[in-house]
């Protein structure tokens, strides 16, 4: 017989175990730490110009960073803030070596969802949010997910559940039903309306007092910045549901949405958000905050009948959403909602698997070319890194062959610049900026 007491023990268990992982994957403190990026890498992988003519554009300008010269004088090493200034300061035959990003326009705002577990959402979640990094984008990366795989991935383990998105959808309900009370007392008519009374069990906890930037956490990434998750957080489906009996016309969807309409438009160019394997209020608040969606699914065909599933629930969800058109406040995003773009990603693919390819073809034609060229292969860099909560970005090459290193790395390249390309292509379509 088994009682919360021993799930409560084994947990305790696992969590001394995390923490010895962390000690040998993490600096000393326990603190995730980036490393530098070789010469050859800033040049061939993340800037993507001549070795030798980046070579000769940092000797005649001296002022540009120089990095760190390794002791057998072969590689200068670089740190992330060295590459964007280079990247801000360096024109190539003229050109800039800055990312495109629309003028005028805020961030735009990418979901990675599926319910089936296992698909992949967390690896592409942090890959795609490390290759924009390295790109030159600033990104938020955003945590639905209360397995927390994103935010232990980015170095966060010690989350308060105040400062999740179970946080900002309180805060919301009781802004939201301030606001509402307001307007009822402020109708035309004369007629008050009853007031929306919410439980000081909801009101008393603080969270007013929260500002847009504490549910935000930096990363060992400088232009990488986080709202995590935690355990903690998966109660949010069952407050959700009482919340939205305190007060009906909530709008609980578009609570995510609101808050990032409170972040200065120009703080960041990328969301990305990893949601959870579920259909429930903090997926629902993913998707309706984004601008785009993409869905990642192994190639296996239980994996192809799972995403089937998903996109027909998630048709179903929206379409009830549409009971609250005319409630939602001006400014949120309006109903029925829309993406401007929609994707589906293979992960874990072996290009000499024929059911693999089979199935690739299969996607293709099913979901008429909304299906990603590039999908994520399969490779043993990929598992590794996994096991150390690290992105191949992170990893350093020398800690393997630099083939087994380089077939990893430039199969997260071609997906996301795929990503990146139908993002900048959904960009122009944003409205701009008041």
């Amino acid at each position: 017989m088994f009682t919360h007491e021993d799930l409560a023990r084994l947990q305790g268990q696992s969590l001394k175990m995390q923490g010895w992982i962390r000690q040998q994957t993490y600096s000393p403190d326990m603190e995730k730490t980036l490393r530098r990026f070789s010469s050859w890498e800033l040049a061939e992988l993340i800037l993507r110009v001549n070795q030798s003519t980046l070579r000769g554009r940092m000797a005649t300008d001296p002022s540009l960073p120089q990095g760190l010269v390794e002791e057998d004088g072969r590689q200068r090493w670089y740190t992330l803030e060295e590459i964007n200034e280079i990247r801000r300061r360096l024109k190539i035959n003229r050109k800039s070596l800055l990312p495109p990003r629309p003028q005028g326009k805020r961030a735009i705002r990418a979901a990675i969802a599926n319910f089936k577990g296992g698909a992949g959402k967390s690896t592409v979640a942090l890959h795609f949010a490390h290759a924009a990094a390295l790109d030159g984008y600033r990104v938020l990366a955003v945590d639905f997910d209360p397995q927390a795989t994103l935010s232990h991935s980015m170095g966060l383990s010690d989350v308060a559940e105040e400062v999740t998105v179970w946080g900002i959808m309180a805060r919301d309900l009781i802004r939201e039903t301030e606001r509402m009370n307001n307007a009822a007392r402020g109708a035309e008519s004369g007629v008050a309306l009853p007031e929306r009374k919410l439980p000081s069990s909801i009101t008393g906890m603080g969270l007013t007092e929260l500002r847009t930037k504490d549910f935000i956490k930096p990363t060992s990434w400088p232009t990488v910045d986080v709202i995590p998750s935690c355990a903690n957080a998966a109660f949010v489906e069952f407050a959700s549901a009482q919340y939205r009996n305190l007060n009906p016309e909530w709008s609980f969807f578009a609570a995510v949405s609101r808050y990032l309409d409170t972040i200065p438009a120009d703080d960041y160019d990328l969301v990305i958000f990893d949601c959870p394997p579920a259909i429930g209020y903090q997926s629902m608040n993913a998707v309706f905050a984004a601008d785009v969606l993409y869905v990642p699914s192994g190639p296996g065909y239980w994996e192809y009948d799972s995403t089937t599933s998903f996109i027909g629930q998630l048709a179903e969800a929206l379409a009830d959403l549409s009971q609250f058109q005319g409630i939602v406040p001006a400014g949120t995003m309006t109903l029925p909602k829309t993406f401007l773009d929609l994707r589906f990603l293979l992960t874990r693919f072996e290009p000499n698997n024929d059911l693999h390819r089979a199935m690739h073809q299969a996607f293709r034609k099913v979901f008429e070319g909304r299906v990603a060229e590039h999908p994520i292969e399969m490779t043993r860099a990929v598992e590794q890194s996994g096991r150390f909560l690290a992105s191949i970005y992170e990893t350093d090459y020398r800690e393997m062959t630099r083939e087994t290193w380089r077939r990893a790395r430039a199969s997260f390249d071609r997906a996301y610049l795929e990503f990146r390309d139908n993002l900048v292509t959904a960009w122009d379509k944003l409205e701009d900026e008041a």
